[in-house]
């Protein structure tokens, strides 16, 4: 089988390779992969940027969909339609850039029938995160009537679905991008203001003018501080990235006078019911349309070469990777 292999932690060192398949760990579950994706976690392993996988050699992949060969415990069909997001695969085991994955049960999810595997890839662990940024918001009882709501690095592929779900909802969404010339696509995904990244991404006041009731980082760092100092009184911003760095270089002011909020979202191993839940709202609010502008469907072949553009922040929307 086809897959891309990374040999040790030193930068170059992924290749696409042909491997046998009985080298797959010995799991619950085996899948015929259609369709992976290319992430930016995936793309800081391929390149070696950052530590991200755990163990060598690996596959990579933290997103995959497919059809199932076999499985042990008979919990899934053989045929039956299913898709995996996180729970380490592709940092701790093998992952989704590959024909063929070994997987343990409890990490996948039926497929929605409303979804295609390539699109339910379209959506993928980016999709699945936006839509539990969205929920934590709601939950927070944050709602369209209460204000303007922002999205950092909203040309990404958590910050256009976020974008889209929350224009969906009534929310009057202003995206963030550092790339002027994707204002059109996101203008066409319901957002009603655009802003430069470089208004956030430099040091800030500890409290700044209110300018949001709510917001969907994927950022940290400077953005996220500021994002924090110019929410509104009891606003909620919910992070779930860190495309600026892991630092967040902030006060507490914006947390004891204003009342904010931070939400951490983790997308690697909520329980199932709360994925189910959240796969299920996406199947009923995401339609074919959307999915086709965001997403750039490209072969197995090129998937080293589109981490490093991933990286340099030269990649609008989504990357599904057709892995045969």
């Amino acid at each position: 089988m086809k897959a891309i292999f990374i040999n040790g932690k030193e930068k170059n060192s992924s290749t696409l390779a042909e491997i046998e398949a009985d080298q797959l760990p010995d799991n619950d579950v085996l899948v015929n992969v259609d369709y992976s994706t290319l992430n930016y976690k995936d793309a800081l392993a391929i390149t070696g940027s950052s530590p991200v996988v755990r163990q060598f050699p690996m596959i990579p992949g933290i997103d995959l969909a497919g059809k199932v060969v076999s499985c042990k415990s008979g919990r899934f069909k053989k045929g039956d339609n299913v898709l995996l997001n996180g729970w380490g695969v592709g940092e701790q085991h093998w992952g989704g850039l590959a024909q063929y994955a070994s997987v343990k049960e409890e990490w996948l999810v039926p497929l929605p029938t409303a979804f295609s595997s390539k699109q339910a890839m379209s959506l993928g662990t980016a999709g699945y995160t936006a839509m539990l940024c969205v929920q934590a918001l709601e939950k927070q009882g944050i709602a369209p009537k209460d204000g303007p709501i922002l999205v950092s690095g909203a040309a990404g592929g958590v910050g256009s679905i976020a974008t889209f779900l929350l224009a969906q909802r009534g929310y009057e969404v202003t995206a963030s991008t550092g790339r002027p010339h994707d204002s059109d696509y996101l203008l066409s995904l319901g957002a009603k203001n655009i802003i430069d990244r470089a208004s956030l991404n430099q040091a800030g006041k500890p409290l700044q003018k209110e300018l949001w009731v709510g917001a969907v980082d994927v950022v940290g760092s400077h953005t996220l501080a500021n994002i924090c100092a110019s929410l509104q009184y009891g606003g909620a911003v919910a992070a779930c990235g860190l495309a600026q760095g892991m630092d967040l270089p902030a006060t507490v002011a914006p947390f004891i006078l204003r009342g904010v909020s931070l939400l951490g979202i983790d997308s690697v191993y909520q329980p199932y019911d709360r994925r189910l839940q959240a796969w299920e709202t996406l199947a009923k609010e995401i339609d074919a349309t959307m999915l086709a502008n965001v997403t750039t469907e490209i072969p197995l072949e090129d998937v080293i070469e589109k981490a490093g553009d991933l990286l340099a922040g030269q990649v609008q929307g989504r990357l599904v990777v057709n892995v045969n």
